[in-house]
């Protein structure tokens, strides 16, 4: 905990153009905004084998001195270890806000991009299973896409989503989208002029499903409802990623476009 963060810090995460999918690309950008907001440098590294490479098998992963930490609430955990937090000058009726604000946004925005992602069939087979298979040989490629298809599903079944139409889980993101609007209000971060891990989660997802093509534009149009939420996106885009020197970082090379017009 004492040593100092190192130069060489990365964060690894599938290929950017060609694998990279919807929620995993969401979860690495929330860690990328968090690390930026706690002014930490990151390098952010590309494999194809990232996921397996992952101690939880889950992307992103960071890579600090001789440890290895996955997923966003965890590096949090491990960045506080190290003396940096964005969440210590809240009460403990905020912080306990910002933790039920964040299960909010995991349980409905990623649920609903991994059933987008493994349950839509269209989606499926046009967009999924090409990029999420593309660095390896066939039949490789659609064995792995097949398993990760089965043990996406299976959790959907678990948690009763598996039987949801499109239509009721575009209304599940909006609901979220109302939830996080009315919360953020015209403040320029959830919880008033400094930004928390909320702030980096909830600009991870709706920075990428805004700049994400998908086969239609539904699950953006639930976001583009919300002005504020735009706005917000911007903001922390033009703030933490707008003219930084390193390309690993831009927000704007790690979607398809930039929401700056």
């Amino acid at each position: 905990a004492a040593e100092p963060w190192p130069e060489n810090a990365a964060l690894y995460q599938q290929l950017k153009e060609e694998q990279i999918l919807l929620s995993d690309n969401a979860s690495s950008l929330a860690v990328q905004a968090f690390l930026q907001m706690c002014n930490l440098p990151v390098q952010v590294i590309c494999r194809a084998n990232a996921e397996y490479m992952s101690p939880s098998g889950k992307v992103p992963f960071i890579h600090v001195g001789n440890q290895v930490v996955s997923e966003l609430g965890p590096i949090v955990q491990f960045v506080k270890a190290k003396g940096h937090s964005l969440s210590d000058g809240l009460d403990e009726v905020q912080k306990a806000e910002m933790k039920a604000y964040m299960e909010l946004v995991n349980n409905m925005l990623l649920t609903a991009e991994l059933y987008l992602q493994w349950c839509d069939d269209v989606t499926v087979e046009e967009i999924t299973h090409p990029r999420y298979g593309s660095p390896y040989p066939w039949p490789l490629n659609r064995i792995l896409s097949y398993q990760k298809q089965w043990e996406v599903r299976r959790k959907m079944k678990a948690i009763g989503w598996a039987g949801k139409t499109l239509e009721q889980v575009l209304e599940d993101v909006d609901q979220c989208c109302h939830a996080l609007s009315q919360r953020l209000g015209t403040q320029p971060y959830f919880f008033n002029k400094q930004p928390t891990e909320l702030d980096a989660l909830v600009f991870g997802h709706l920075f990428t499903i805004l700049t994400t093509q998908l086969i239609t534009d539904e699950l953006s149009e639930k976001v583009k409802n919300y002005s504020n939420l735009t706005a917000f996106c911007r903001r922390i885009e033009q703030q933490y990623f707008e003219g930084r020197e390193k390309d690993s970082t831009s927000a704007a090379r790690s979607s398809k476009r930039s929401l700056l017009r």
